[in-house]
C-alpha cells in the first residue's frame, strides 16, 4: 500500500527539497530514456496520420469514379430517350399536312439533336475524369505502400527500443510513484508546473560556482547563504526553478581554483 502523505507541519523542508530532488533525478532517468528512443513514436504518428490521409484520399477518389460512372449512365439513357424521340418525330413528318407543322418537327429533331452532342461531350468529359481518378488512385497506392513499408520498419525499430528500456523505464516510474506519496501535493503540483515550462525539464537544481544550476544567472550571497540554511523553498528569480544546496542532496561542487602564478626570481646585481 503506498504510503500516506505527511502534511507540511510534519515535514521539514529539508525533507521536502531531498524528496523533490531525487524525483527530479528519477524523472530525469526517465526523460534519458525517451531521447534514446528520439523522434522514433514522433515519426511513427506522423507515418500512421499520413497513411489515413493516403487512405482518405483513395476512397474520396473511388467515390467521386462511382458518381462520374452514374453519371455515364444516366446521360447513355438521356440519349437512348432523345434518339427514340428523333425516330418519333421522323414518322409524323411523314404524315404532317402543313408547312407549320414540318418546321415545328424538324425544330424539336434539331434541339434532341443538340442535347444528345451534349450528353456525348459530358459523356467523354466524364470518362476521362475516371481515368485521371485512376491515375490519381494509383500514385496514392504507391504512396500508401510505401509509407506502410516504412512503418513497419519505424515500429520494428521503436519496438526493439521499448522492449529494451521497458523493465527500467516501468522500474523507475514504481520509485517514481512512491516517492510522490511522501510530497505533499501542493510542493508537488508546483514542482511539476515549474518542470513542465522548463526547457530541460529541471524543476529543482543545486547551486553551482554561486550561480543557478538551471538558468547559470548569479545568485546573490544572501541568496545562496538562505538556500544554505534550508529553512525555506527558494526559486530562482530568473528561471523559477527550485533552488537546493548540494551538500544537503549529496552532490559535490567543482570549485576550479585560479591557477597560481609563478614568483619571478630577483635577479643579483654584482659589483665589478
Amino acid at each position: 500500500m503506498a504510503t500516506e502523505k505527511k502534511n507540511d507541519k510534519e515535514r521539514s523542508v529539508e525533507e521536502r527539497l531531498q524528496n523533490l530532488f531525487q524525483l527530479q533525478t528519477l524523472l530525469s532517468e526517465i526523460d534519458r530514456i525517451k531521447i534514446l528512443r528520439g523522434e522514433l513514436p514522433n515519426e511513427v504518428k506522423d507515418l500512421e496520420d499520413e497513411i489515413v490521409r493516403y487512405q482518405t484520399r483513395i476512397q474520396k477518389h473511388k467515390d467521386e469514379i462511382e458518381d462520374l460512372k452514374e453519371f455515364v449512365t444516366k446521360k447513355k439513357g438521356e440519349i437512348v430517350e432523345r434518339r427514340e424521340k428523333i425516330a418519333k418525330y421522323d414518322e409524323q413528318i411523314n404524315n404532317v399536312r402543313n408547312n407549320r407543322e414540318f418546321a415545328f418537327l424538324e425544330k424539336e429533331k434539331e434541339f434532341e439533336g443538340l442535347e444528345i452532342e451534349l450528353a456525348e461531350k459530358n459523356i467523354r468529359e466524364a470518362i476521362e475524369k475516371q481515368e485521371q481518378k485512376g491515375v490519381e488512385i494509383q500514385r496514392a497506392e504507391e504512396g500508401l505502400a510505401d509509407n506502410k513499408h516504412i512503418l513497419e520498419d519505424k515500429k520494428k525499430e521503436l519496438d526493439d527500443i521499448v522492449s529494451e528500456t521497458r523493465l527500467e523505464e516501468e522500474n523507475i516510474r514504481t520509485k517514481v510513484k512512491d516517492l510522490e506519496q511522501k510530497i505533499d501535493d501542493y510542493t508537488l503540483a508546483a514542482f511539476k508546473r515549474i518542470r513542465k515550462n522548463a526547457r530541460n525539464g529541471l524543476g529543482i537544481v543545486t547551486v553551482q560556482r554561486s550561480a543557478c544550476g538551471g538558468c547559470f544567472n548569479r545568485i546573490p550571497p544572501q541568496r545562496q547563504l538562505e538556500i544554505k540554511m534550508h529553512k525555506k523553498v527558494i526559486v530562482c528569480e530568473y528561471c523559477g526553478r527550485i533552488m537546493v544546496d548540494g551538500a544537503l542532496v549529496g552532490v559535490e561542487q567543482t570549485v576550479t581554483e585560479a591557477p597560481v602564478k609563478p614568483k619571478r626570481k630577483l635577479k643579483s646585481s654584482s659589483k665589478d
